[in-house]
């Protein structure tokens, strides 16, 4: 289990440079255009944070819990978190509230989402419209599982050591679109 009071820590200096390129990949991809316009994601500030927890999930899920990368990237993840608090105007006695929520909502929703992945593409589609679209928009939700099984089944390909380098890209979620 990713521990989530070990931020306080710094990651090693070898990983640094490497928990960056794949936390900014992460963030990348969460931001992608695709997410919000063609699968309906909701481009609010909790939306955005969803889908931030989704690709991290998808990559949290291939590295060893206790490994250094596993930990600096979540580590990072709070740091960016109580950062976009502090810019979002919380104040510094509501912030430790909020990330305690940010904390209950990645274990909540990587757990709801490793057992749906594991039950199949439907119940996958059930918890991401659960927790992305408020239980409605099964549609795009279906879509945005065909998408998180195919970044599944992408990261599940690659090598450890390529994959812990960070010398990856996620697939494109354009490629996944069902269209009818």
């Amino acid at each position: 289990m990713i521990w989530p009071f070990s931020r306080f820590r710094k990651s090693p200096a070898r990983l640094r440079g490497t928990i960056e390129a794949i936390y900014g990949m992460i963030v990348a991809q969460a931001r992608e255009p695709l997410f919000y316009r063609d699968l309906a994601a909701p481009d609010t500030v909790d939306g955005r944070f969803d889908m931030l927890l989704v690709q991290l999930w998808l990559v949290l899920r291939r590295l060893d819990p206790r490994s250094e990368l596993a930990q600096g990237l979540f580590d990072k993840f709070c740091d960016d978190m109580d950062d976009n608090l502090r810019e979002l105007g919380t104040s510094d006695m509501k912030v430790p509230r909020k990330m305690r929520d940010f904390g209950s909502a990645f274990y909540g929703r990587t757990k709801a989402y490793d057992v749906a992945l594991a039950e199949g593409g439907e119940a996958l589609a059930a918890a991401l419209s659960k927790n992305i679209y408020n239980g409605r928009d099964l549609d795009q939700a279906r879509q945005l599982a065909a998408y998180v099984e195919a970044a599944d089944h992408h990261f599940a390909g690659l090598d450890p050591a390529t994959f812990t380098s960070g010398a990856w890209r996620f697939p494109s979620p354009a490629a996944t679109l069902v269209t009818t």
